[in-house]
C-alpha cells in the first residue's frame, strides 16, 4: 500500500474518533460554533484527501455530509436527533470504507446510495429553500475569510476564479518584467504553510498560489484571504489547510513520529531479555569481591532499570484512548432504551500497557451498556422515585496500590437480591437453603456466573446471560479482579483492578518443596513469620480446615506443598519448624499461603506457559532467575479456588455438600449448632440453616402489635423466643441482660430465634431417633453425653408467624 494512502487512513482514523464524541458533545450544545466549525473542517479534510486519492464512492458520501454541515453552519437548519443520527452513520459508514480500503486498496462495493439520500433528504427540511439559494449568518471563525462582496452565484466555475485572481494583479505585472522561471521556483509552495497544504491537495494551482503570495507582500493580507476573497479557494478548503498546518507544526513541536506497533513489542521483548541479564549479573556480582567488577555490575543495573522504564513508557496508553468511544455508546444506547444518560468521566489520563488497554475493551463495553440496559431506569419510573429523569453513568479510574482502578457506576436501581437469589434457585446455581445463608455480597457475585441473566425477554442490548461472564473472565486472563457493590434505589458500581503491565512485573520469589516460585507483588499484603514455639498455638483447626488469627481475624491458609503436591529433595513434604505465611487477597478475600522459605522481591520477566502446562490453573506463567533456572509464576486467584479457599467462577458460591436439615434415621456426619433452651433442655440446630449469631442488650425487643420485633440491618424482624416453642423449665438467673439470637433467612426474610445460651458448634453422626419426634422437633440424638432435640428450624418458623415467608425472595426487578 502507498505511504500517502497510509497516512491518509491514520489521520482519517484519528479524526473519525474524535468526530464521534465532538458529534455527540455538539447534540447537546448545539450553539457552539467551535464545535460545529470543527466538524466541519474534519468531513471536509476527508472528502478533500479522499477525492485527491481517487476514492470516488467515499468522496460522495462525505460531500453529502459536508453539505448538510454547511446548512449547519449557515444557520440554515438547526441541529436535532435525527440528523445527529444521520451524521452518526455516515461517521459508521465512513470506518466501513477506510476498513475497506486497508484490506483492499479499494473503497468497497458499497455505494451507500440509501445514506446519502437520507443526508440529502435531511437538507431539504427547510421548505421553499435549497441550499444554494439560501442565506444566513455565517459563523465568526469565517468572517476574516469571507470577500466584502461574494457573487450571489456560489457555485461559479473554476476558470472564472482564475481568471479573476490574474486580472486584479495585471496592474503590477504589466509594470513589471515577465516572471522567469526561476523566479517562480523560489516562490514555489512550503508545505508547512496553508498555501502549501491548498496546492498539495490539489485545491488551487501553484501559479495561482504565486500571485497571491505576490498580492501578500504588497498588502496587509494573508494568502488565505486573497484566494478566498479572489474565488482561488473556498473558506472551507482554507480552514481545513489552516487546521493541517496547526497539526504539523504541534507534531514538529512536540518531535513526535508514529512508530509500528510490531517494533514496540520487538524491542520490548529486547529489553525483558535485558532484564533476565541484568539479574544473572546482579547474582553473580553478588558472590565476586571484585569492586570494579560490582561498579560495573551496579551501573548496569542503572542503566538496565532507566531503559526499561522509558520503553515500558512507549507501550502505555491513556484509558481514555476506550473511553472517547463511550460517549457515542452511551448516546446510541440511551436512544434505544428510551432512557436519558449523562456520561461522567474521570481519570482519562491513567496510562495502561497497551495489551492491558486491548484486553479490558469487551468488558468495560458491556458494563457500560449492562448499566444503561439494566441499571438507569427510564424517565417516568425515576420521577416517581423522586430523582432526575436523566440517569447519571461515571466511569473513573485511579492508581491504587501498584493497580489501575477502575470504577463503572450508575445511580438507578441497584441489583435487586431477591431477584438474583429465585433466578439462582430456578436455574439450580444453588439450592433454596444456600440461597438464604448467602449474604448479599456473595449473591450479587452470582451475576458473573456464565448463562445467568435475571432479564424477563432477550433483547439486541442482553438478556442471554454472556455479558457479564465476558467481563470476569477477560479480566481475570489479565490478572486482573471484579468486584460489585450496590444499594436498592441508589445504584451500583462495578469495581475493576487490573496490573499497569503484564511483560515485566516486580514478584515475590518463595521456596517450597526445593523449587521457586514467584508471586505477583499486586496480590501481597503481608509477610508473617511464626518462630518454632508459636507454631503449636498459632495455627487452628476449625472443620478440620487450618487457621490463622490474624489480629482478631480468622485467616484460612493454604499450604503450597500439599495443594502442588511437591516434596523436597529429602521426600519431605512439611514446611520446616517455623512457618512462613504469605497474606494474599483475591476477590476481596485474603488468606495464607504457607512456604518453605521467602526470598526476596525482584523484577521478572513474564514467559507465557508451555501447552503442557496451561491447563494447570496454579500457575500464570514462568520466569527465568538470575542463575538461569526456571521459575513458575503462581495464579493466586486459582490458587485460591484450587484450595477452595473461594469458589471457582462457574461453582455455585456456597459448598453444595453442605448439611441440610436431618431426616429421622439420618446418621450422617453434620455440623450443627447447639444451644441451651431453659434449665436442663438442649437443642441443635443444623448449621447449614443459620445465618448469622447475634448478642444484643434487652432493650432492642420492641412490640409491633402484640408480637415482639427488633430493627436489624435496616429490616424489622419478628422474633421467636425457643422457650414458648418447645416448653422448658426456667429460672430466675436465666432473665440475663442481654439475649442470645439465632438468625435464619430465606430470600428477603429474616427471623430472629432468641435461644438462653449458645453452646458450641460440633460434627455429628449420631443417629436421629424418630420416636421423640412432635412440632418443631424432627428427633433427638446423643451429643456431648447429653439428648439433644434436633430443630426443623424452617417448619418452627412458618408455624409461629404464617405466611411471612410465602413468597420469600419473589420481588421483581432485572439486572
Amino acid at each position: 500500500m502507498d505511504d500517502i494512502v497510509k497516512e491518509f487512513l491514520i489521520e482519517s482514523g484519528e479524526n473519525l474518533d474524535r468526530l464521534d464524541q465532538e458529534l455527540v458533545k455538539l447534540e447537546s450544545e448545539p450553539s457552539s460554533k467551535e464545535l460545529l466549525a470543527s466538524v466541519f473542517r474534519t468531513i471536509h479534510t476527508i472528502k478533500g484527501s479522499c477525492g485527491f486519492l481517487g476514492f470516488a464512492r467515499l468522496e460522495k458520501l462525505t460531500h453529502a455530509g459536508e453539505n448538510l454541515l454547511s446548512r449547519l453552519r449557515d444557520g440554515k437548519l438547526a441541529l436535532n436527533a435525527e440528523i445527529t443520527s444521520g451524521l452518526l452513520a455516515m461517521v459508521d459508514a465512513v470506518r466501513r470504507m477506510l476498513t475497506a480500503i486497508q484490506a483492499s486498496g479499494e473503497d468497497g462495493e458499497e455505494d451507500y446510495a440509501t445514506l446519502i439520500g437520507r443526508l440529502a433528504g435531511l437538507q431539504d427540511e427547510v421548505a421553499g429553500e435549497s441550499p444554494a439559494a439560501a442565506s444566513g449568518p455565517v459563523p465568526d471563525v469565517l468572517l476574516a475569510l469571507q470577500p466584502a462582496a461574494e457573487p450571489p452565484n456560489a457555485a461559479r466555475n473554476a476558470v472564472e476564479k482564475k481568471e479573476d485572481l490574474s486580472s486584479k494583479p495585471s496592474s503590477s505585472r504589466a509594470a513589471s518584467k515577465p516572471r522567469s522561471k526561476r523566479k517562480l521556483a523560489e516562490s514555489s509552495p512550503d508545505p508547512s504553510k496553508i498555501g502549501g497544504v491548498l496546492v498539495e491537495r490539489g485545491h488551487v494551482r501553484p501559479e495561482d498560489l504565486a500571485l497571491a503570495l505576490e498580492m501578500q507582500e504588497k498588502g496587509r493580507q494573508k494568502v488565505g484571504e486573497i484566494l478566498v476573497a479572489h474565488g482561488a479557494a473556498s473558506p472551507e478548503d482554507v480552514l481545513a489547510a489552516q487546521q493541517t498546518v496547526e497539526l504539523r507544526k504541534a507534531d514538529a513541536a512536540g518531535e513526535t513520529i508514529r512508530v509500528g506497533l510490531t517494533l514496540l513489542d520487538r524491542l520490548m521483548n529486547l529489553v525483558g531479555e535485558l532484564v533476565l541479564a541484568r539479574n544473572q549479573l546482579l547474582q553473580f556480582s553478588s558472590t565476586t569481591p571484585d569492586p570494579r567488577f560490582q561498579a560495573v555490575s551496579q551501573r548496569m543495573n542503572l542503566i538496565a532499570t532507566e531503559l526499561q522504564e522509558e520503553v515500558m513508557k512507549t507501550r502505555m496508553q491513556p484509558i481514555g484512548n476506550i473511553w472517547n468511544k463511550f460517549p457515542r455508546t452511551v448516546r446510541d444506547l440511551a436512544l434505544g432504551c428510551g432512557k436519558q444518560v449523562r456520561l461522567e468521566m474521570e481519570g482519562q489520563d491513567i496510562e495502561l500497557d497497551r495489551t492491558i488497554v486491548e484486553a479490558i475493551k469487551d468488558p468495560l463495553t458491556h458494563l457500560v451498556r449492562n448499566a444503561i440496559d439494566h441499571g438507569i431506569e427510564d424517565p417516568e419510573a425515576r420521577r416517581r422515585a423522586g430523582k432526575d429523569p436523566t440517569g447519571i453513568l461515571t466511569l473513573r479510574a485511579f492508581h491504587e496500590g501498584g493497580q489501575v482502578n477502575l470504577e463503572i457506576g450508575d445511580d438507578g436501581a441497584g441489583l435487586n437480591s431477591g431477584r438474583i437469589r429465585q433466578k439462582a434457585i430456578e436455574r439450580g446455581l444453588i439450592t433454596a437453603q444456600q440461597a438464604a445463608l448467602m449474604p448479599d455480597r456473595d449473591i450479587f457475585h452470582l451475576i458473573f456466573l456464565p448463562g445467568f441473566s435475571t432479564a424477563d425477554k432477550v433483547t439486541k442490548v442482553s438478556g442471554r446471560g454472556v455479558g457479564m461472564d465476558v467481563v470476569k473472565t477477560n479480566v481475570e486472563k489479565i490478572g486482573g479482579a471484579v468486584d460489585v457493590e450496590s444499594t436498592p434505589g441508589q445504584g451500583t458500581t462495578v469495581r475493576v483492578r487490573i496490573p499497569l503491565t503484564l511483560t515485566i512485573i516486580p514478584a515475590l520469589i518463595a521456596t517450597c518443596g526445593g523449587e521457586r516460585f514467584a508471586i505477583p507483588q499486586v496480590s501481597l499484603l503481608e509477610l508473617v513469620r511464626l518462630d518454632s514455639d508459636e507454631r503449636g498455638k498459632g495455627i487452628e483447626l476449625i472443620h478440620g480446615a487450618p487457621v490463622y488469627r490474624l489480629r482478631g481475624r480468622l485467616l484460612p491458609l493454604v499450604y503450597l506443598d500439599r495443594e502442588l503436591g511437591i516434596r523436597d529433595k529429602a521426600g519431605n513434604s512439611a514446611c520446616s519448624t517455623a512457618v512462613n505465611i504469605v497474606v494474599l487477597q483475591t476477590e476481596a478475600r485474603p488468606f495464607g499461603l504457607i512456604v518453605d522459605e521467602i526470598n526476596d522481591t525482584q523484577e521478572i520477566v513474564v514467559k507465557p506457559l508451555g501447552r503442557q502446562l496451561k491447563g494447570i490453573n496454579a500457575y500464570s506463567g514462568a520466569t527465568i532467575m538470575g542463575d538461569g533456572r526456571v521459575a513458575l509464576i503462581l495464579d493466586v486467584l486459582g490458587l485460591a479456588q484450587k484450595a477452595r479457599v473461594i469458589a471457582e467462577a462457574h461453582a455455585p458460591a456456597l459448598d453444595a455438600g453442605r448439611s441440610q436439615a436431618g431426616t429421622p434415621g439420618d446418621s450422617g456426619e453434620r455440623a450443627l449448632l447447639l444451644a441451651e433452651n431453659g434449665v436442663e433442655g438442649r437443642v441443635a440446630i443444623p448449621l447449614a440453616m443459620v445465618a448469622r449469631l447475634e448478642e444484643f442488650p434487652q432493650s432492642v425487643v420492641e412490640h409491633a402489635g402484640t408480637r415482639e420485633v427488633m430493627q436489624y440491618r435496616g429490616q424489622i424482624i419478628p422474633l421467636l423466643r425457643l422457650s414458648e416453642i418447645i416448653p422448658a423449665t426456667r429460672d430466675a438467673d436465666m432473665q440475663a441482660k442481654s439475649i442470645q439470637v439465632v438468625v435464619y433467612s430465606e430470600g428477603a426474610r429474616t427471623v430472629g430465634l432468641i435461644v438462653d445460651r449458645i453452646v458450641d458448634i460440633v460434627e455429628d453422626h449420631a443417629t436421629v431417633d424418630p420416636l421423640t419426634s412432635r412440632p418443631g422437633v424432627v428427633g433427638s440424638f446423643v451429643s456431648q453425653n447429653r439428648v439433644t432435640d434436633l430443630l426443623d428450624l424452617a417448619a418452627i418458623v412458618r408455624a409461629a408467624v404464617p405466611g411471612l415467608m410465602d413468597g420469600a425472595g419473589s420481588q421483581a426487578g432485572g439486572i
